[in-house]
């Protein structure tokens, strides 16, 4: 049995968008060879129109295929395996120590975590909605025995008010997730995850953390260091870190960065 962590770009996505362009273009075709049976201009605007939804079609299938491509963990690339085993290795968790996984969709990074602190355990939520359907609390448990991780818990949970106490967690993360949380504050989002870490805790948070979407962060960076964090650092993961630029251009992840530290 080998864990399932699903694709980021679903493979109903691409079989959708790839039978689109199939339908459209044939669409084109016939307009083009019965077209004799249309006025001129409705032909025209006919095969204007299928021949333009043929290209747009088919330019979203390209991308969906390259994009499936460079994030399947089966592939060449590889690139979510890259972004979760890399977030995770700023994860240290205390003998008999507990870390959060905010967000953790199939469960990779909750179970990354995990394998990196057999020494403590990790706890993933989600709220695993209908946008993504294929992602749910068995599919993690699945991946976790899949895996031979034991070291793993699972529940339902919101990121925006966190279930939990201050200061219960040694460890939180999160990997992708908050920039998809439409009419919240992100920082705030931030404030609320950190509110749950002890202090000495460590984080790391990797997500489109760009000015439109997030606002000042090296700022926000400051603030926790004058507030006491021990240690903040914010890592752009477009600069080879995790990826290239042209991959962070081409795959809609411009502006991704890691939040990392220690309260």
């Amino acid at each position: 049995m080998e864990a399932e962590y699903k694709n980021w770009v679903p493979n109903g996505m691409v079989a959708a968008l790839t039978a689109g362009t199939v339908l459209l273009a044939a669409g084109t075709a016939a307009a083009v060879i019965c077209g004799d049976k249309l006025s001129p201009t409705a032909r025209t605007v006919v095969t204007g129109a299928l021949g333009t939804g043929t290209a747009v079609c088919g330019a979203m299938a390209a991308w969906s295929i390259y994009a499936h491509g460079k994030f399947s963990y089966n592939g060449s690339r590889k690139l979510s395996k890259q972004i979760v085993e890399g977030t995770a290795k700023y994860i240290d968790l205390p003998e008999g120590g507990v870390g959060l996984d905010i967000g953790c969709g199939s469960g990779a990074l909750t179970i990354a975590c995990a394998k990196r602190n057999p020494q403590g355990r990790m706890i993933g939520i989600d709220r695993w909605g209908k946008e993504y359907a294929s992602f749910n609390q068995q599919l993690c448990e699945d991946n976790a025995d899949a895996e031979c991780v034991s070291n793993t818990e699972f529940y339902q949970g919101d990121a925006t008010s966190l279930d939990f106490p201050d200061e219960c967690f040694d460890a939180v993360t999160s990997n992708y997730v908050y920039h998809n949380i439409t009419g919240a504050d992100k920082q705030q989002l931030l404030r609320e995850t950190l509110r749950v870490l002890k202090k000495g805790g460590t984080f790391a948070i990797h997500d489109i953390m760009s000015n439109s979407r997030y606002g000042d962060m090296e700022r926000f960076a400051e603030e926790l260091r004058s507030e006491g964090y021990e240690y903040v650092e914010l890592i752009d993961t477009t600069d080879g870190t995790f990826m290239t630029g042209f991959e962070a251009a081409t795959l809609g992840l411009g502006g991704s960065k890691l939040l990392i530290g220690k309260k």
